[in-house]
Order: C-alpha cells, then sequence, then structure tokens
C-alpha cells in the first residue's frame, strides 16, 4: 500500500510541473491547491530536494521547480524515493538478508512476478502522462 507520504509526493510534483511556466512555485500555494497540510509538505520536500527531483528557492519570491523536464520523471522513482519500500513480501525488499528457504519456495516466483509488475507498471508512467 502507498503511503500518504508518497501519494503527496506524488501530488506536490505534478502540482508544481502545472505550475512551473509561471516561475517559482511557493509550496504554500501547492499545499492550499491540493488541500494538504504545510508542515506535513515541509517534511517531504527535504527527500525530493536531496535527491535531485527538486530545486529551490529560499525567501521572499522563492519557491520550487523541476530539474528535468515532466516527461523525464518516473512515477516509480518518485514512489521508490518516499516510501520505505514497495516489495509485496520482505524477502524482495532491497538490502533483506538472504532468505533460507528461497530454495524451497514455492511461492517466490509469484511474489517476484507481482514485483516486476508493480515497478515496471509504475515506471512506465511519468509525470507528463498527469499533464
Amino acid at each position: 500500500m502507498i503511503s500518504t507520504r508518497g501519494r503527496y509526493a506524488l501530488r506536490v510534483m505534478i502540482d508544481i510541473a502545472s505550475n512551473e511556466a509561471d516561475g517559482l512555485v511557493p509550496m504554500r500555494d501547492v499545499a492550499k491547491r491540493q488541500d494538504l497540510s504545510l508542515k506535513y509538505l515541509e517534511q517531504i520536500l527535504p527527500a525530493l530536494t536531496k535527491n535531485g527531483l527538486l530545486k529551490g528557492t529560499q525567501g521572499k519570491g522563492g519557491g520550487y521547480h523541476l530539474t528535468r523536464n515532466p516527461e523525464e520523471y518516473r512515477i516509480g522513482e518518485i514512489l521508490r524515493l518516499t516510501e520505505k519500500e514497495l516489495a509485496p513480501v520482505s524477502c524482495l525488499s532491497e538490502g533483506a538478508a538472504a532468505c533460507e528457504r528461497r530454495g524451497a519456495c514455492k511461492t517466490i516466483g509469484f511474489w517476484e512476478g507481482l514485483n516486476n509488475v508493480v515497478n515496471e507498471y509504475l515506471d512506465s508512467k511519468t509525470l507528463k502522462d498527469f499533464l
């Protein structure tokens, strides 16, 4: 299940992509348009800026803008950045310890298939698809 953090990050990115033609997009404007808590957005923004998805300018007239064109942002990239995990089972989580039952696991192929389908779908969509 995608958390509030992931859903809000996606809404922020879509809003900025939709409104940056007018210049830098103030986060208070995004919060108002999206009916989101500005305090909560302030917790999400550092991950987006630290990882180069957004560039921010502080102070009067400040705001945020995309660092790439909307078609260059995969939805999977945004969600993997903001979610702790997208894998359907813990043994497929990034950095998970090797499962001692993997060789005998009758369901691992199913879970790997589901994981691949989800990630391929998320990576097939871009911000531009939402504009």
